[in-house]
This record gives structure tokens, C-alpha cells and sequence, in this order.
């Protein structure tokens, strides 16, 4: 019985000495608040003394609306600073877009004129295409709206007015453009496919220059001439082809067939090649010959080399270009590229 008493003291005494705390702590609290609204409930006098005679500005407040001042002029002083901050930035962002805008425009101005040139360039394309397909018999399909005028196919792409509302005009005539070119694949393939089946008929006709790498130059045309040797007028009956020297290579201008390979007194070493067609082609004042009579020859096969022999003034090839009986001027059988 004396130990629950005992207990029981205890915590009286326990509760008692908390209370008596927590009363001290809040009584010092309050102490303390009452003290602090006091401090700012204190007087000052601000004065303004200027540094010449005047009268001198005295301001009464207390502490409370002096600190409430700081703190204001503080606050709009660091929000001018801020939003000026941002004013200074949004400003420079506004140059940089200018500046931007600018080049971007300029870089417009010159799509625009690349686009101008491209519309020229596909003109003459089309001129050029159409009177090429013409020759060879071929019919090329638009791919293009109708043109209300004459101007071909490619006239859509030169009108003014938009495709859609709200798209650039350059925008519309790149994809006409694109739809004509995808259109003219058909017919250029067509073209290839046809060179490609006439190869042999290339090969068959005389057609290339008759000296190796296509060196030298015409030094006598086909016709009216004045002879070096008599000085007399007469008719040239081929082409001569010089390089100032002896030894260039010389080529079967197509595939035949060698009917005659030995020297001429007029002609020298000489070669006439037979090929289809009912065409003979003439190789004379050759220095060296590398083809016999009856032997096979193919198109840029090297069959001699340039030489002065026969009657000849100089080193030079005498090129000649028959169709039967006829001899004609060889420079139309002869891609001189």
C-alpha cells in the first residue's frame, strides 16, 4: 500500500514539475513576443541633412513600417531587375529571329531562282525530247494536266496560280516537274532499247575515227582539191588524216572483212575492208600493215599504222568510204567525238 502511494507521489510530482516547465517556456514565449512587437512598435526619426544650407527633412516611423519599407523597395527593386533581365533577353531573341527570318528568306530568294532555272532547263528538255521521239517514231504519253495553250506538255508548270490553297508555287511546280520526269522514263528507256538493238547496225557501218585515242586532223576534206604533187585541180576522193608523223595506229572503222591488203603504186601499202551493206572502206599510205586478205575484222581493231608510202607528200592517213560503186565523203560516216 505504501509502494502505490509512493507512486503516485511520484507522478504528481512528475506531472507538477512538466506543468511548471511548459508554464516557464510559454510565459518566457510570450515574454519574448511581447518584447519583439515592442521593438517594432519602438520610434526612430530618420533625418535628411543636405550638404549645402537647406532645411533639413525629418521622417518619424517605427521599426515595424521602416523593415516593411526594406522589404518592399527590396522586393520591387529585385523584380524590376528580373523582368529587365528578361526584357534584355526576350529582346536579343527577337534580334536572333530577325536575324534568322533574314537569312531564311534570302535562302527562299534563291530556292526561288534555282527553281526558275530548273522550269528553263526542263523546257528545253521537253523541246529536246519531244523532237527526238518525233524522229524516232515514238509517242510519249503525258503524265501532266492538259495545257490550255500550245506550249507542250510542260506548260502547266509555268502557270501562276496555286495547286492548293496555301502552298508555295514553286512547291507545286517541283511536283509537276517530278510527275512529268517520272513520265519520261518510259520513252528514254524506250530510246535505250532501241540503241540497244541497232548496236550491231553501229558496229556494221563505218562510223568511228580511223585513228587510235581519235588523234590527228583532216588535212585534205572530201572533193574539189588542188593535187600537192601536179598542183593541178581535181576531185579528192576521200578523207586525209594527219598527225605530222609516222607510226599512229590505225582502225577498222566497222566489221567486215579484208578483200585487199598489199602495196598500190598510187595508193601504197594499202587495205579495203568489205563490210555489210554493200559499203567498202579504203585505208592507203600505210607504213605498216597488220591484216592479211580474207581475215576478219572488228570495229577499233588496229589494222596498220599511219605511213608516207605511194605518192605521198608527208606521213598522213588517205581515208575512203564506198556504197557500191559510188564513193562518198566519208566525214558523213565519221563521229569525229
Amino acid at each position: 500500500m505504501s509502494r502505490a502511494r509512493r507512486y503516485k507521489r511520484l507522478e504528481k510530482n512528475v506531472v507538477s514539475h512538466v506543468f511548471h516547465t511548459l508554464s516557464s517556456f510559454m510565459g518566457l514565449l510570450w515574454r519574448g513576443i511581447v518584447r519583439f512587437f515592442r521593438l517594432l512598435d519602438e520610434k526612430i526619426t530618420i533625418m535628411f541633412v543636405p550638404h549645402e544650407n537647406g532645411r533639413i527633412f525629418t521622417l518619424q516611423t517605427n521599426i515595424f513600417a521602416f523593415c516593411l519599407g526594406i522589404l518592399i523597395f527590396c522586393g520591387i527593386t529585385g523584380s524590376f531587375v528580373y523582368f529587365n533581365k528578361k526584357s534584355i533577353g526576350g529582346a536579343l531573341e527577337i534580334s536572333r529571329l530577325k536575324k534568322e527570318n533574314r537569312e531564311t528568306l534570302a535562302s527562299l530568294d534563291e530556292l526561288r531562282d534555282e527553281n526558275n532555272n530548273l522550269l528553263q532547263t526542263a523546257r528545253r528538255f521537253q523541246s529536246s525530247l519531244s523532237q527526238s521521239l518525233s524522229l524516232l517514231g515514238i509517242t510519249q504519253s503525258g503524265t501532266v494536266a492538259a495545257p490550255s495553250g500550245n506550249d507542250g506538255d510542260l506548260s502547266s508548270l509555268f502557270n501562276s496560280q496555286d495547286i492548293a490553297s496555301g502552298s508555295l508555287k514553286e512547291t507545286s511546280d517541283i511536283k509537276q516537274l517530278r510527275a512529268y520526269l517520272e513520265g519520261a522514263v518510259q520513252p528514254v528507256e524506250e530510246i535505250g532499247r532501241m540503241l540497244e538493238n541497232q548496236s550491231a547496225l553501229f558496229t556494221d557501218i563505218p562510223n568511228i575515227w580511223p585513228i587510235k585515242n581519235g588523234i590527228g586532223h583532216t588535212s585534205m576534206a572530201f572533193g574539189q582539191n588542188i593535187h600537192p604533187i601536179t598542183h593541178q585541180w581535181y576531185i579528192h576522193k576521200g578523207l586525209d588524216f594527219s598527225t605530222w608523223r609516222s607510226g599512229d595506229p590505225v582502225l577498222a572503222t566497222a566489221n567486215g572483212q579484208v578483200v585487199y591488203a598489199d602495196f598500190d603504186r598510187t595508193f601504197g601499202n594499202s587495205i579495203i575492208i568489205k563490210h555489210k551493206y554493200g559499203m567498202y572502206t579504203r585505208y592507203a599510205h600505210l607504213s605498216t600493215m597488220r591484216v592479211h586478205k580474207g581475215e576478219q575484222v572488228t570495229q577499233r581493231q588496229v589494222i596498220g599504222t599511219i605511213g608516207s608510202t605511194g605518192i605521198s607528200t608527208g606521213p598522213h592517213l588517205h581515208y575512203e568510204v564506198h556504197i557500191g560503186s559510188s564513193v562518198v565523203d566519208p566525214a558523213k560516216y565519221v563521229n569525229i567525238k
